[in-house]
């Protein structure tokens, strides 16, 4: 699955959280006097954001992208050099270009959050027939949203279409991988299922999910220190009263709570679904060995194998239908919580409706983020069931010892057999 498309797979996942850890903290550290050094000009401390387009174009951007590249470059060579492949341009720099494109479709939803206290401000006056609100002020902000909007179009099309291609390129890589050993594996069990349909829905789900997890992780990046910043326009929290930072502890706890008792609630359904897959090769195969076997495909035989695959889908819609349960609660808890611990914020009269939009964007944006294992779950789990077949799978291929679980289904295709 990795050693297809990456250079080195352990070694080189180990290099690059080393190389990463490096490099951001010295972006962090020193970042900032190098670029002044550089001769970019940093905005002062504290100074309120640029709204519209040329929030991306502000010298603390254009450091980071000369950084981006200044970092990604050199590591990319550095792999090229010791272990050369077809396959690096896309697994490493294709890598890097999607996490820059993801990076920058956050700091869009940065961007829109920065208009909506200026706009939401400007439509409270309005609406309470102060401030001299003009028609020109409201077109003029419709205006500046627009810009950003076709940057994010931009951006959401452009990464999309990218990662599609760079997700077959990964599939490819896979299938020439396994294909090159056929001979060795054409009579593991599932072997053309393994190569078509499981590396296809690898890829398929990687396309997706994968984006989902970089874009949580660089949404968080970018509005923890908002929510820290607004967090002082919030002085208490309901039951619990004034506490250090109150938004961001609130979202930290909320979100965790979520993330933990999804996955405890949901345990069992990686193996149901990985057994699942089993069951229905196994009464798939012998209805396709019936076709030219008078002797296979015995009604006894198929009516056990069905009962296999009966006895294990009713094992997944009971253990589905507690975590749904518990899933769509907790979702539904979600909605209101984010006014729940500003209700005497709100009372207090203490921000105004351009502040709140802007909290409720941020604390959104941070609480979905920190809620992916809530809201992917079903997804994720379904990535690992197909990850555990093609581990098995490339087990067999290294003539390795197979997982308990491989063990257990091949005992019990044995026992039906005779």
């Amino acid at each position: 699955m990795f050693e297809s498309f990456f250079p080195r797979p352990k070694l080189f996942f180990s290099s690059l959280l080393i190389w990463a850890t490096i490099v951001v903290l010295f972006w962090f550290t020193l970042g900032t006097d190098v670029g002044t050094l550089l001769g970019f000009e940093f905005a002062e401390e504290g100074a309120p954001p640029v709204i519209g387009m040329g929030f991306f174009v502000t010298p603390s951007f254009l450091w980071f992208y000369l950084y981006y590249i200044l970092a990604t470059v050199p590591f990319w060579l550095f792999w090229q050099k010791i272990s050369p492949s077809k396959w690096h341009r896309w697994s490493i720099l294709g890598s890097a270009l999607i996490l820059f494109s993801t990076y920058y479709g956050v700091q869009v939803s940065v961007a829109i959050n920065h208009w909506r206290r200026p706009f939401g401000d400007t439509l409270q006056n309005a609406l309470m027939g102060e401030g001299n609100v003009t028609i020109g002020d409201f077109y003029a902000l419709m205006g500046t949203f627009a810009e950003i909007a076709f940057i994010a179009v931009a951006i959401f099309t452009f990464t999309r279409f990218f990662v599609s291609h760079y997700v077959f390129r990964w599939r490819t890589a896979m299938n020439e991988y396994y294909t090159a050993q056929w001979n060795r594996v054409r009579h593991v069990e599932g072997a053309s299922q393994r190569i078509q349909e499981d590396t296809q829905r690898f890829a398929s789900i990687v396309e997706g999910l994968g984006v989902s997890i970089v874009d949580s992780i660089m949404t968080l990046f970018a509005f923890l220190p908002i929510l820290f910043e607004l967090s002082v326009h919030v002085t208490e929290l309901p039951i619990v009263g004034e506490i250090p930072a109150p938004l961001m502890t609130a979202v930290l706890f909320w979100s965790l709570f979520g993330t933990v008792l999804l996955a405890v609630v949901g345990v069992k359904l990686p193996g149901l679904y990985f057994k699942n897959q089993r069951v229905e090769a196994a009464f798939r195969k012998e209805l396709v060995l019936g076709e030219d076997d008078s002797n296979r495909a015995a009604p006894i035989t198929l009516e056990e194998l069905f009962m296999n695959v009966r006895r294990n889908y009713f094992k997944l819609y009971f253990h589905y239908l507690y975590f749904n349960v518990t899933r769509s609660l907790y979702l539904q808890a979600d909605n209101l919580f984010a006014y729940f611990i500003l209700v005497p914020t709100i009372v207090a009269a203490k921000i105004t409706y351009g502040i709140l939009q802007q909290i409720l964007t941020a604390f959104g944006q941070v609480a979905s983020s920190f809620q992916f294992l809530v809201n992917s779950w079903p997804t994720i789990v379904e990535l690992l069931s197909i990850h555990k077949r093609l581990a098995s799978f490339e087990a067999a291929m290294a003539d390795m010892p197979l997982p308990k679980i491989d063990q257990d289904y091949l005992d019990a295709q044995r026992k039906i057999e005779d």
